[in-house]
């Protein structure tokens, strides 16, 4: 099982980006996907995850209502849209697959290598 998540950047405050998490060596529609993150010194947190069949989808509190989280099984891919970005999001971003859904980062069996996202102006 192999995950690689891309699409990090410095980007200003109030501004957008996009990551993508590309996975292979896993039947998409039988895993759930998460993003988490991970700033300097702090521990890794849960930013959003989605179930298998899009049935089910969470986000932490700080990131509601900005970021969206989306999947297209047939590319094998997880997206996670970020809006209104905020210098506390600046994190590395990682994405990872488990059979559970959840927020809980060793919950997850498999994990992509992460991207960094600045936000700074």
């Amino acid at each position: 099982v192999q995950l690689q998540a891309f699409g990090g950047g410095l980007v200003r405050p109030g501004g957008s980006l996009r990551l993508t998490c590309a996975t292979s060596g896993v039947t998409p529609d039988h895993y759930a996907t998460g993003w988490f993150r991970q700033a300097p010194g702090k521990e890794r947190e849960g930013v959003s995850c989605i179930s298998n069949d899009d049935g089910m989808i969470f986000y932490a509190d700080s990131v509601k209502g900005r970021f969206t989280i989306s999947r297209d099984n047939a590319k094998n891919t997880v997206y996670l849209q970020m809006n209104s970005l905020k210098p506390e999001d600046t994190a590395v971003y990682y994405c990872a697959a488990d059979h559970n859904i959840g927020l809980i980062a060793s919950e997850y069996d498999y994990w992509g290598q992460g991207t960094l996202v600045t936000v700074s102006s």
